[in-house]
């Protein structure tokens, strides 16, 4: 295909989906320097989209919409189609659902995307596609995405997920730490978008009260969701604990976590955002399968390839429970938001101490934190 001037990447998922389109977006900003990359996302995703580098403009889908009348879900649908319908010589496409295709078909002069095994589902797309390739689910999301590269012959390497701080953040941030007297100190992110990805709170109180001992200040962050709410409430009163749950906006937690030692939570987007910003990663996994959603290695370019109950590579160690399901990649054992049982069989000793091991060997002078040191 001849140089595209205007790029259209379609990311209709997560806020990790979205964020892990970084390399993608990187590796066409770099082989074609002059182009414009637009993105169309779920409105619930705007916030991670925003701090994306090279994004021109971002357009967005509402699930709202399916709740509005019927010609006022006609006319919202119509006026995002008429944003993008032939408005861009390349869309790439990042997930396999109907929609997204039918709007990288409609968007581009040539459009990209996965589809699924099923032939029968998807002869329609690999047909209308100017280039498909499957949708691995034992693939990592990474790869996944630049999966569209081999049709473009663009080279990925290295294989960089990235983010940037922004100054106005990273100050705020420092002036809050500051006002704390805390310089060094650690992340626990207890929380996640859904339950079923939670460490349970015994369990949580258990590791906290551990950690603690380490006299190392821990941050606990978190939105202001239902789940977050609640296990904002439960934490305990520690004398290193600092809770920080709903006192940040996106911008303020990226500044946070790269200012902070290291990452101690659950396998959700703040878990993404510290291995991006190359930061020691203790991350607890329920029924997800690290072999697509474990933190990316942008030193080594590598990823967790299976299952263990504790595996580190790089700067990262995952845990997960001894039992033969694991990992099933369900929403919880009844595969609908319920509990997690392999979550209630991660010992927080274990935990404990490969985060102690890590805390006696940080060296006050040579951390990259201590480097960093917050002025009053």
């Amino acid at each position: 295909m001849s140089r595209p001037r205007h790029v259209l990447i379609i990311v209709q998922r997560s806020n990790g989906d979205v964020f892990l389109s970084s390399p993608l977006i990187e590796a066409i900003h770099s082989f074609y320097a002059d182009c414009r990359i637009d993105l169309l996302v779920n409105d619930d995703t705007l916030g991670i989209a925003g701090i994306l580098p090279h994004v021109r403009t971002i357009h967005s889908y509402s699930y709202g919409w399916k709740k509005l009348p019927c010609f006022a879900r006609i006319r919202a649908e119509l006026g995002l189609l008429s944003k993008i319908r032939g408005r861009y010589d390349l869309a790439i496409n990042l997930t396999a659902s109907d929609r997204s295709v039918l709007y990288a078909l409609l968007a581009g002069k040539v459009a990209i995307s996965p589809v699924d095994g099923d032939r029968r589902k998807s002869w329609w797309k690999r047909w209308l596609l100017d280039y498909s390739y499957p949708a691995e689910a034992d693939r990592h999301v990474v790869r996944q995405n630049l999966a569209a590269l081999d049709f473009l012959e663009i080279p990925a390497d290295p294989v960089r997920v990235s983010v940037q701080s922004t100054p106005a953040a990273l100050d705020a941030m420092r002036e809050k730490l500051s006002r704390l007297g805390i310089s060094k100190f650690f992340i626990f992110h207890p929380t996640a978008q859904y339950d079923y990805k939670v460490y349970p709170e015994e369990l949580r109180k258990e590791l906290l009260r551990k950690l603690d001992s380490l006299g190392i200040p821990l941050v606990v962050t978190g939105a202001a969701s239902e789940v977050d709410r609640r296990i904002k409430s439960t934490l305990p009163v520690l004398p290193n604990l600092f809770d920080f749950i709903g006192e940040t906006t996106l911008a303020e937690y990226v500044a946070l976590s790269e200012l902070s030692s290291a990452y101690i939570g659950m396998d959700t987007l703040n878990m993404h955002i510290a291995a991006a910003q190359n930061k020691r990663i203790f991350a607890v996994f329920g029924p997800t399968l690290p072999v697509r959603w474990s933190p990316w290695s942008n030193r080594s370019g590598i990823c967790a390839t299976g299952n263990q109950a504790v595996q580190t590579y790089d700067d990262i160690t995952l845990f997960q429970a001894e039992m033969p399901c694991v990992a099933c990649g369900m929403a919880g054992c009844d595969d609908s938001h319920g509990k997690s049982e392999c979550l209630y069989r991660i010992d927080p000793d274990v935990i404990f101490e490969q985060i102690r091991s890590f805390a006696s060997g940080l060296d006050a002078e040579s951390s990259p934190v201590a480097q960093r040191t917050i002025q009053p």
